[in-house]
């Protein structure tokens, strides 16, 4: 995705550890994406997609009450336009097909390379930018 188009797509950054979270949304603003809101739980993060065009969510797997994937389904369900990517330190198979049968189009495992996460963001900005799903 061209620099330029990264500042319409809208992304969200879920993650109870304020420390990934920030990490994350620095990585991406410095490549020029815009960053719709943070939250660090489940539940502020719908607050988040109840008043924002949010297109991608990237939710960290493991959160206290609500869990990423359950957050990930609940959305999903909500028919949002939304992409989501989930990323975790557990890069288990089981937990790596539960987060895609429940909605998520893309899985990082943490720690990893910020390389890896623009391409995997760019892939999926590009892919909605391409489908038109990007108002």
């Amino acid at each position: 995705m061209e620099k330029e188009a990264r500042k319409k797509f809208n992304v969200v950054v879920v993650d109870d550890s304020d420390y990934a979270r920030k990490h994350v949304i620095e990585i991406l603003e410095q490549e020029g994406f815009n960053i719709a809101g943070q939250a660090a739980s489940a539940e502020d993060a719908l607050k988040i997609s109840a008043t924002t065009n949010c297109h991608l969510f990237i939710i960290d797997v493991v959160m206290p009450n609500v869990s990423g994937i359950e957050l990930a389904k609940f959305l999903t369900e909500k028919k949002t336009q939304a992409s989501i990517i989930m990323v975790s330190s557990l890069g288990l198979e089981n937990v790596v097909i539960e987060a895609i049968s429940n909605g998520a189009v893309d899985f990082l495992r943490q720690p990893d390379e910020r390389q890896d996460r623009l391409n995997t963001v760019d892939k999926v900005a590009s892919y909605m930018e391409a489908e038109k799903l990007i108002s």
